[in-house]
């Protein structure tokens, strides 16, 4: 009897593994302000911790891009140990860097594979305009979609979830630039879910089955784009993405690369396989996932973890010793 598809390898129980050690490292920096210290701890476990993957991995959008910081995490970079699958890699060590120096809920840390080649890699583009439903939607969603007026796309998603307009929630980062956007919303009858940061997590609510958020509207960073079609792929929804430059520098540097800005692509074609996999795990507590939880020497902490082949999605909690983890590095200041 051959094995069957779910009991093959499931890389995501890896990554999970990583998401959890990077999550267990930066949680106590909540709220203390110090982002550049969160930052650089988020990003030295994770390099840490992916290294000791059997994987061969490279990093295929960084976000040096939009941030002008140059790191291990960069693209072009590679990590795991290089024993295992060649994989495209996207991370993000902390989706919400704000959210957690500031002591905010929602932030995560999130990684996500597919096999090499698969995914879209469009440097130097930073920025793009993103479209996210779940499943229920996804056959109907179509290029059109992101083109058309607010208030038509969600008559649309309103019939095929069976709601009221009145009744959905839209998920829109708090930005400027979104300004006619959520007045649009607003206007067609629907509920706006402002957040100050955080769209991955925003795009995997979007995507969930069950979960209080319809849909997720606006311009966001590319490499959060890519990393949450992972997410939305393997929870079978749907995400529509065009490159929307934010700056003239940004727009020059788009052009001079070739690419093109009026092209709307779906979520198969941002990552083009279904043997995908993704871990988040919480860093503060949100809607989505709890935040890591210290008692003493014990810690616990909140993941998901998705597998695109077999549509499995895992909710997991998990406890450390603390004093066991000697990769754990020390927290400066405590």
């Amino acid at each position: 009897m051959s094995d069957p598809k779910g009991l093959t390898r499931n890389l995501g129980l890896d990554l999970v593994r990583v998401t959890e050690m990077v999550a267990l490292a930066v949680g106590r920096w909540m709220g203390r302000g110090s982002r550049l210290e969160a930052d650089a701890a988020a990003t030295e476990m994770m390099v840490t911790a992916l290294n000791t993957l059997d994987l061969d991995g490279t990093i295929v959008i960084g976000e040096e891009s939009k941030s002008g910081v140059h790191s291990p995490l960069d693209s072009g970079q590679h990590v795991g140990n290089g024993s295992g699958p060649a994989m495209d890699v996207v991370v993000d060590p902390i989706d919400g860097t704000n959210l957690l120096v500031q002591g905010r809920s929602g932030a995560l840390s999130v990684v996500g594979v597919a096999p090499r080649g698969s995914m879209w890699s469009v440097a130097p583009a930073a920025y793009m305009e993103k479209l996210v439903v779940d499943r229920d939607v996804a056959d109907a969603l179509v290029p059109e979609c992101l083109e058309a007026p607010a208030a038509w796309t969600l008559a649309l998603i309103a019939r095929l979830k069976k709601k009221q307009i009145r009744d959905l929630v839209v998920f829109v980062l708090d930005r400027p630039r979104h300004a006619d956007l959520i007045e649009e919303i607003r206007m067609a009858g629907a509920r706006v879910a402002l957040r100050a940061d955080g769209d991955i997590a925003g795009a995997i609510q979007a995507a969930l089955p069950g979960s209080n958020i319809d849909v997720l509207m606006g311009v966001g960073g590319v490499s959060e784009g890519v990393t949450a079609a992972c997410a939305v792929r393997a929870l079978r929804g749907a995400m529509l993405a065009r490159l929307a430059p934010q700056s003239p520098e940004e727009q020059a540097a788009v052009l001079a690369a070739g690419l093109d800005t009026r092209r709307i692509l779906s979520c198969r074609e941002l990552v083009q396989s279904e043997d995908v996999y993704f871990a988040a795990t919480g860093v503060t507590g949100g809607p989505l996932l709890d935040g890591v939880e210290y008692h003493g020497n014990l810690a616990e902490a909140h993941s998901l973890v998705l597998r695109g082949a077999t549509g499995t999605r895992r909710f997991m909690r998990t406890e450390y010793l603390l004093d066991a983890l000697s990769d754990l590095p020390p927290i400066a200041g405590l």
